[in-house]
């Protein structure tokens, strides 16, 4: 019989980070014959193929896969066809684990019968010091321990935090079910894809992951060249939920996720795309997603809802004075 879990780890220049992850992985109540862990050197050019190799010649249940660079979706689908596990998890290379968690997860997997279990997460700064960055923490995020069908928990439970990470999967949910690769936001693309073949979901309150909010982020980035890519991300990944949505029963995620995103696209034009925003604001109205639906969102962007339904232009012209 093969590993009960599979944990994949995309590796792309971590020197300083990876050794805090791997360790945390190792620093588990699950027997070490029970899981394995995939690192996958993802063509990383510093120290990380090295240091893979090294914990994996020490560690009878870890093992390295080297491939050519091509991103973090790419290097998750290489995990995703080696892993021998009956679940799977995704751990990104510069996070890290709660000691003593995975025997709490996949017992409760087993015991259950799940297709997917959320778990718990908190954002820790370079120091390894918890924080929340944003105001409003995880709103609209249900984590009630009471099974539903993929549906249901992606409509009433999920929020807006579509962390691959914050999931662990029966491994046959994956076929036919890889990232998709060369876009940021995989995640958000990835996982109503998931939920919408489970039949059985639920969550777990428990502490599991931790975050690393570090400088150099794609969210964080000032690079210009990738502010394009991320504006033309999210204008590519408004276009696959309305393709998702087409076959959804109940659409009020993926009505709610086009709103967030339509405002966000507005935000950009009016700020690092002014030149731009007569066109971004056309192409947005080309994309017939108004009205905008205010489900799952805070007062502020309601406010900002409302006021792209009546005009998108005017509100990006008064989100451009006011920065």
């Amino acid at each position: 019989m093969g590993p009960k879990l599979s944990i994949i780890v995309p590796i792309y220049k971590v020197e300083q980070y990876l050794r805090k992850c791997v360790d945390s992985l190792l620093d588990q109540d699950l027997p070490c014959e029970e899981y394995e862990i995939i690192l996958v050197d993802d063509g990383s050019p510093d120290n990380c193929p090295a240091i893979c190799e090294e914990y994996a010649r020490v560690h009878d249940n870890m093992r390295v896969v080297h491939r050519e660079n091509g991103g973090l979706s790419a290097a998750r689908n290489s995990g995703i066809e080696v892993a021998q596990g009956q679940y799977v998890q995704f751990v990104d290379s510069d996070d890290y684990l709660e000691p003593n968690v995975l025997k709490t997860l996949v017992e409760k997997m087993d015991a259950d019968h799940l297709d997917v279990l959320r778990f718990n997460y908190q954002n820790v700064n370079e120091q390894y010091e918890v924080f929340e960055p944003n105001k409003i923490s995880k709103p609209f995020v249900d984590y009630r321990d009471e099974a539903c069908d993929g549906l249901t928990f992606l409509n009433e439970r999920l929020g807006y935090g579509c962390y691959a990470c914050q999931f662990m999967m029966r491994r046959e949910l994956l076929d036919n079910c890889s990232f998709k690769e060369g876009i940021y936001f995989e995640d958000m693309e990835w996982t109503p894809r998931l939920l919408l073949k489970a039949s059985k979901v639920t969550s777990t309150d428990l502490m599991v992951y931790n975050y690393l909010m570090r400088q150099g982020s794609i969210t964080q980035s000032v690079d210009e060249k990738k502010k394009r890519k991320v504006l033309d991300d999210r204008l590519s990944l408004l276009d696959s939920m309305k393709q998702q949505m087409e076959n959804a029963a109940d659409k009020r995620w993926f009505q709610g996720m086009i709103g967030q995103m339509a405002i966000g696209i507005i935000s950009s034009a009016s700020s690092d795309f002014w030149g731009r925003h007569k066109e971004l604001i056309k192409r947005l109205k080309e994309e017939d997603i108004f009205p905008l639906s205010s489900y799952h969102a805070t007062d502020l962007a309601v406010r900002k809802i409302r006021l792209a339904n009546i005009s998108p232009l005017l509100l990006c012209m008064l989100l451009h004075v006011k920065n």
